[in-house]
Parts: structure tokens; sequence; C-alpha cells
């Protein structure tokens, strides 16, 4: 067979099983009650939009000898943003923000049930309870009005809500939404594995959050985003609630509000030193003209050892973004937020193989414009991920005030002791029950 008619074969086949999708998809539609239709719907569509790429795309998405050292104003040392000082009205700029903490992780790597954001992580205070309590002391002090938004997924949505009536006397206007839920799929028939809407019996482990890519077209479906700019809200600062480092930062947010050379910035993306223990994190590259964010993922085999290096590649990206919600709601109606595709292989309870579709909430800093990378200290980079991470921020390394740990002035080098666990200590409740016998 020519090599036409092998490419014209694999694009009947291609059809043929998105039409299948399609009719599979239909049929769990109709399974939606009506007051979750239209919201089934979205979710659905959005689907067929990624799983329609997903087919189209092979292979790793980047050409190796396209990606260059980024140009040496696209990423800016904090030093410099900090060094123009503040405005004379702080609460001016901080009026014009919003935080959102992506809160769809549940606790389950750390033996936990339920959302990751309730674990408590400090003096009996969870991830949520410093979040509020950060954002409160800003509001105090500066009288400002700085709203909270968790975007949950359909695994937190529930506990998340039960547990903010306890915020309802402070200081924080808190909101919520939902990102989208997507079946998984067949990795041998390529067809979704849910057969109705339902989350329970057999259907529990067929749907997934779609990773935090999603963002973007939940955020606009809320209704959220549009409130916001109507509001007089101009930027999003975006970080995992799982980031004890990741604070609302002024300086920051100065350089946003008050460009040094008028023209706004859209994106930035905190980025800070690699060390050997983040060899695998994204990197920012300048690819064909503009900053890009490539994954480990996206590496051809024969470069990744390349990737890795501290030396060539030496920042990674914290995920701790600062995006201009007019641009979300400019891009997200023309449909023109571009996103990699990562394909997460699972395999379920029952011993069969699925993927799922994903995408990263920072891939998306190609489609805007004036893009930043900032190299902030690694103090913005503190996440909670293991047991061994819970001990560093249990210990008096860090000192707590208003929400916002702080490293001991005693520390004599910038970075966190390397710490490890045995595997005893992995689940909370074994390391709460040795840590404090």
């Amino acid at each position: 067979m020519s090599q036409d008619g092998a490419s014209q074969f694999q694009e009947v086949i291609r059809q043929e099983l998105e039409l299948s999708v399609k009719k599979e998809l239909e049929k769990i539609l109709i399974t939606a009650p009506s007051h979750e239709f239209e919201h089934t719907k979205k979710d659905l569509d959005g689907f067929r939009k990624l799983f329609h790429r997903f087919l189209q795309e092979k292979g790793p998405s980047v050409d190796w000898g396209k990606i260059q050292r980024p140009p040496e104003d696209s990423i800016q040392p904090y030093e410099k943003i900090k060094a123009r000082g503040l405005p004379d009205n702080v609460s001016s700029v901080l009026n014009k923000l919003v935080v959102v903490k992506l809160n769809g992780g549940l606790g389950t790597s750390m033996g936990c049930k339920g959302p990751k954001s309730l674990i408590g992580v400090r003096n009996e205070n969870t991830f949520l309870d410093l979040t509020v309590q950060q954002i409160e002391h800003l509001n105090k002090t500066y009288n400002t009005d700085v709203p909270l938004v968790l975007m949950n997924s359909f695994n937190t949505d529930e506990d998340t809500k039960k547990i903010l009536q306890k915020y309802s006397h402070c200081r924080v206007k808190i909101y919520t939404f939902n990102q989208s839920r997507y079946p998984r799929i067949n990795k041998e028939s390529l067809l979704p594995v849910a057969k109705d809407v339902s989350y329970s019996g057999e259907n529990t482990e067929a749907w997934y959050p779609p990773g935090h890519g999603d963002i973007y077209a939940s955020f606009y479906n809320s209704g959220l985003l549009d409130i916001f700019i109507g509001e007089g809200k101009e930027y999003i600062f975006v970080s995992n609630i799982d980031n004890l480092g990741a604070t609302v930062d002024l300086y920051i947010l100065n350089h946003l509000m008050n460009p040094p050379n008028g023209k706004p910035c859209e994106f930035v993306m905190e980025v800070t030193n690699k060390t050997r223990a983040d060899v695998k994190g994204g990197t920012l590259t300048q690819y064909e003209g503009k900053l890009r964010l490539v994954e480990i993922a996206q590496v051809p085999k024969a470069h990744v050892d390349e990737f890795k290096s501290v030396s060539k590649f030496k920042i990674f990206n914290t995920n701790n973004l600062w995006i201009s919600l007019a641009a979300v709601k400019r891009l997200q109606e023309k449909n023109a937020i571009d996103m990699e595709i990562i394909v997460n292989p699972k395999t379920l309870d029952g011993g069969l193989n699925v993927i799922q579709l994903e995408t990263a909430v920072g891939a998306a800093i190609k489609s805007f414009e004036n893009s930043l990378g900032i190299n902030v200290p690694r103090s913005r980079f503190l996440p909670v991920k293991t047991t061994s991470d819970l001990l560093l921020v249990m210990s008096n390394l860090y000192s707590l005030n208003a929400g916002s740990l702080t490293m001991s002035e005693k520390r004599e080098f910038p970075t966190v002791p390397l710490v490890k666990l045995g595997s005893s200590f992995t689940k909370v409740r074994n390391y709460k029950d040795k840590i404090y016998m």
C-alpha cells in the first residue's frame, strides 16, 4: 500500500472511531437528569474536542531542533521586579486581584480520604485554613476585598462545600466552581468506559477530572469569569493549594498592574532554579517565536537526558501563575487556548487498562500575549506531596504568621533539607501516630 493509501486508510479508521465515541457519548448523555443535562453536555462536548485532538496528534509534540533558550528579558529575576517597589496605594492593585486555588486533588497518596486541602499541616491548620488566613490578613491589612476561588473536582466538591461554613465570619469571599468530568477510555478499544452519568457502583472509576488545564473552560462556563470582570478585577493568581509557598506577592502584582514599558503582560509564570530533585519539572523555552512550557513527556526519548540537565535547563515551572482575566475571556471565546494533551495511563481496580486525557494550565502560556517568566526564590515553591514534606513544614525550620510559613533565619542554606521517611510513615495517620507517640 502506498503512503497516501495508508494515510487515507488511517483517516477512515479515525473517523469510524470518532463516530463510535460520539454514539457512546450520546448514550451517556440521555441518562443525565434534567437538572444536570446542560452541564453534562458541556463536559462531553469538551471531551469530544480533546479526543479528536488526541487522534490527530502522535508522539512527542515538540520538535527538539526548534527549542531555543528564552531571550534574556523573557525571564526576569525576582530581585529586579522587587526593586521597583510598591505603589503608594497598595489596595488599588490588590482590589484588581482574584486568588484561585486548584483544589481538585484527593489525599490518597498520603493515605487520606477526601480533599487533600483538608489535611492538617501545621498547628492543626489545613491547607485551606492557611489559604483563608493569608487572604484575610491581606484584606484586613490593606482594607481590600480579594476573593478566594476554589476549583474543585467532582471528587472534592461536596466535602469542600461542607467545610466552607466554618469561614462564614472571615473577611474573605469564597467562591467555588467545578472542573469538568470526563469519561476514562478503554486502552484497547479507545471507547469510553462509562455507561451512564452516575458516579457509583461499577461507574465509580469510569470518570476523572481532566487536569488543571481545564480551568480556562470551566471558569468561563461557571459564569465567575464575567462576574469578576464586571467587578473590575483584572488578574487571577493561580496555584496548587498544597504549595504552601504560593502566597500573594505584591511586587509581582504591581509589575503586572504597572508594566514598566506600558505594555500589559497577559501571563506570568513563576519559575525557580532546578535542583537534582526537580530534573523532571517542566521548563520554559523559546519555541517558534514564543515562550513555551515543555514537559518531560513531550521530549523525544533521545533527548530526555539533555532535558534533565541542570546546567542547560536551569529553571522549572512552580505552577504559580498570574493570568489576565480579559485575555482568558478573549481566547476562550475564540477557542484559541492551545495546550498539549497529556496521556495518563491507569489500571482500574478490576484490572482494566485505561487512559485519561489531561491538559496542564501552564501549557497555555504560548497562547497569551507578552508572556513573562519570573525567576522567584525557592521559598515560593513549598509543595507538600508526602509525609516527608509534612515533617519539614511541621518542624521548627518554619514559623507560621498569618497563614504564611517563613524559614528560620538560623538556616544557613536557602534550600530545604532532603528528608526521606520510610514506607511505614507513608500514610498521614501512621506518620502522626509515630511522630507523636
